[in-house]
């Protein structure tokens, strides 16, 4: 038996989580009020009931409580606050390694550029890590120490009203179609991650592909993809959210993805569009194995799914469970803690007791998460830092199969 006081004193990961969807929601009504921006509710009350709710319609109506976070993320003290928060809620559930997402071209105004947008983020993360490593917790009982870094992202489509960036970005590119100017920011965009990474040495240590999907193939920012590859940089991107196999394709191959975000219709045969796919199931069993084989990771977000994907229904239809049956590298992330309702350690509850899985389960999908991460620092210090977050586990699980006098809750091995 799995209990929440187990989940609680894990090391936990959340590779996949956006800064703007994961506000402490008094931090944004504090904010919106700070900065004359409208809410449909100054209350939590009221904008749960509008805004972040516990269901929804579909993507769209997930993605309206965006326009609220990001316009209350517009300087560098409310991006830096928001980060050190984000760090400091996900340190007192156990999670001691986080990769911090977000896109800094939403955030770039005339008076605030990408660098010092990200420099912002960085300090309220660097200040979280300091804090943990001051703190009894590491001290007196050993646990890892708090480590994170930052994925920029990218975005397949995007409208002038979405940042003062975008609408500037429109009016110079206005005799280009639409996917043309999102692939010149993306290339853009790159560029800018690989020079402050390597200049100012903040640590990003990813380059991501989120937005709409259908409509806006991955592809069009092949280019931008291609830099980051030739620099070193890692990759992951939003595929298989709300579009089919073929999207997670393009992301793997095109893009050189070393991980997934989401992966949800990765065995969805009846979503492949290409005509020259004459035997889908055929496509769907070689896609899957090329992705086991190579151990590229599927950051799933279970709760987002439900929501962003009503037909899925039930919690058991979720695909997880044949990702773990087909042996994939998976792990569980939140993806947006404010506007999913969700902590790393609800949705390892949620997997455990919608999948039936054991302690071996667990501890697959846990130190995957640590395995997998694009850690800022080289290969040695990973190694050691995975292997001093195994010993960790290891000493938890012994300590609770004393206290209940049955097996160790995960001492499988992790490949």
């Amino acid at each position: 038996m799995i209990d929440d006081s187990f989940i609680q004193a894990i090391p936990k990961t959340d590779l996949h989580v956006h800064l703007d969807g994961s506000l402490r929601i008094g931090t944004l009504i504090e904010l919106a009020r700070q900065h004359g921006i409208a809410l449909p509710s100054y209350t939590p009350e009221g904008l749960h009931e509008l805004v972040f709710k516990d269901s929804y319609a579909d993507l769209g109506e997930y993605l309206t409580g965006f326009a609220y976070t990001a316009a209350v993320l517009q300087s560098q003290e409310s991006l830096e606050r928001a980060a050190y928060e984000l760090a400091m809620d996900n340190i007192a559930e156990g999670v001691c390694y986080l990769e911090v997402r977000f896109a800094p071209h939403l955030h770039v105004t005339k008076w605030q550029t990408i660098e010092n947008s990200l420099a912002a983020v960085w300090r309220g993360l660097e200040r979280a890590e300091r804090e943990h490593r001051a703190s009894d917790a590491v001290k007196n009982r050993g646990f890892p120490p708090f480590r994170s870094g930052i994925i920029v992202c990218a975005l397949r489509m995007f409208r002038p009203e979405f940042s003062w960036y975008y609408a500037h970005l429109s009016r110079v590119l206005r005799e280009f179609e639409q996917r043309g100017i999102a692939a010149a920011a993306s290339l853009q965009l790159a560029r800018a991650a690989v020079r402050i990474r390597d200049d100012l040495g903040i640590p990003i240590v990813g380059f991501d592909l989120a937005g709409q999907e259908r409509g806006f193939p991955a592809v069009d920012h092949e280019q931008a993809f291609r830099f980051a590859h030739e620099h070193f940089m890692k990759k992951t991107v939003h595929a298989g959210e709300a579009y089919g196999p073929e999207s997670i394709f393009q992301a793997i191959t095109a893009l050189h993805a070393d991980r997934i975000g989401h992966g949800y219709h990765l065995f969805s045969a009846n979503l492949v569009d290409g005509p020259e796919i004459a035997d889908r199931d055929r496509y769907v069993r070689e896609l899957s194995q090329f992705i086991a084989d190579r151990r590229i990771t599927i950051e799933v977000c279970i709760t987002s799914n439900l929501q962003t994907n009503p037909t899925i229904g039930s919690i058991q239809r979720h695909a997880f469970r044949r990702m773990m049956d087909a042996r994939l590298s998976c792990t569980i992330c939140t993806d947006n803690r404010l506007v999913s309702h969700t902590s790393v350690s609800k949705e390892l509850k949620l997997a455990v007791e919608a999948f039936g899985f054991g302690g071996d389960d667990l501890r697959k999908f846990v130190i995957y998460g640590f395995k997998r991460s694009f850690f800022p620092g080289d290969y040695l210090e990973k190694r050691s830092y995975v292997r001093a977050v195994i010993d960790h586990y290891q000493q938890v699980a012994a300590q609770a199969a004393r206290k209940s006098n049955h097996r160790s809750p995960g001492s499988g091995v992790v490949d």
